[in-house]
């Protein structure tokens, strides 16, 4: 089944924690990325596994790859269950970042985090890829990138829905793919530009769906989990 990963996108101590509180008892995933991360520090994460959370670190390594090594092995440390690099940093960086967290795991005895490579974000539209001198289609791109990214070892990659079928084509089923920018109909889009329903991905073969502001922002955040769980079990079913 499909994983609901809620983004915990917040910087104040209180909010946190009545989200948390919101999210207890839920079969879910959370995310940490930079905000929570500059506001916490990677303490969360532990904290956050004492609570029973799987938890992604969204920190989008990009970097030398001998930091991203060394970053892939504080983070998997920290006892995340996920953790992510841009595949533009290129092939050696992405490699690091696996040899890093697969070394640190089995030194810890623990067990190694999936590491995924971010392909175009959900917030870029093929105009902003052209300004950045990348050219083609957006799921052109991600297919190069996530090809890069097979290569290098990574457990799958972060991409829209619009780009998954193509993906799954090419690598098959155990190619994991992690979609954010979901959005329940009659949501906001906020800052995304390809965004899509929980029904949508999961029809389109996602493995983890990605929600914030449509969860973290309502005004009762359990009905908003509630919701979004029964549209995937749905799309599940059909």
């Amino acid at each position: 089944m499909a994983k609901l990963v809620v983004a915990l996108d917040v910087r104040e101590k209180d909010q946190l924690e009545k989200l948390l509180k919101e999210l207890n008892g839920f079969p879910i995933w959370v995310k940490v990325g930079l905000e929570a991360v500059c506001a916490f520090g990677l303490s969360i994460i532990p904290e956050l596994k004492r609570m029973g959370l799987s938890v992604f670190a969204d920190m989008k390594l990009h970097d030398i790859p001998h930091t991203v090594e060394s970053a892939a092995r504080v983070i998997t440390r920290s006892g995340a269950d996920m953790l992510n690099v841009h595949c533009t940093g290129g092939k050696a960086m992405c490699q690091a970042a696996v040899f890093g967290a697969k070394d640190e795991a089995e030194k810890l005895n623990i067990s190694k985090p999936l590491v995924l490579g971010v392909t175009i974000l959900t917030s870029m539209g093929v105009e902003d890829l052209g300004l950045i001198g990348m050219r083609g289609t957006t799921k052109d791109t991600v297919l190069r990138l996530a090809t890069l990214g097979k290569e290098s070892g990574l457990d799958g990659i972060i991409s829209s829905a619009q780009e998954i079928k193509v993906v799954r084509e090419y690598f098959g089923k155990d190619f994991k793919i992690l979609t954010p920018g979901i959005r329940p109909k009659g949501n906001e889009l906020n800052d995304q530009k390809r965004v899509t329903t929980p029904e949508e991905a999961v029809k389109a073969g996602a493995d983890f769906l990605v929600v914030g502001r449509p969860i973290t922002a309502a005004t009762s955040p359990k009905e908003a989990i509630e919701k979004i769980l029964k549209e995937i079990e749905e799309a599940e079913k059909n």
